[in-house]
């Protein structure tokens, strides 16, 4: 049987989930076939995606695949960092400290609220007339 020669961990954010495979090689970094500078487009969140890479310095030595679906850029961007987090962390238990630190390894639990019966929004009451 083939070895496995890469590591994988699941990032999720909102409706947002990233499957990301880490493997040793070059620092290419692929988003759904896409380099992160083509997919998001946004500095600070192509900046979000190489932070845990930058925090732990590894940011040359690895290749990351990243397949990501649902909600959109901003929560997808927060996604991948959140799976690249955590298949760095599949690789190398001793980074978990730094990794923990940074706060790269806990779900954002931030979600949508409801709506509820009888109102127009998750809070937004319709208009009271007294008269």
């Amino acid at each position: 049987m083939a070895e496995l020669n890469y590591n994988y961990g699941t990032g999720k954010r909102k409706t947002s989930i990233a499957r990301v495979w880490i493997e040793s090689g070059s620092g290419e970094v692929l988003i759904n076939g896409r380099s992160p500078k083509e997919y998001f487009m946004i500095e600070r969140l192509i900046q979000m995606v190489y932070q845990p890479l930058q925090l732990t310095e590894t940011a040359s030595r690895l290749n990351i695949k990243v397949n990501v679906e649902g909600g959109g850029i901003s929560g997808q961007a927060c996604a991948v960092r959140h799976g690249i987090a955590k298949a760095l962390l599949n690789m190398d238990k001793e980074l978990r400290l730094k990794l923990k630190k940074a706060g790269f390894l806990t779900r954002d639990p931030r979600a949508k609220e409801r709506k509820k019966y009888g109102q127009r929004g998750a809070r937004a009451r319709y208009q009271f007339s007294k008269r």
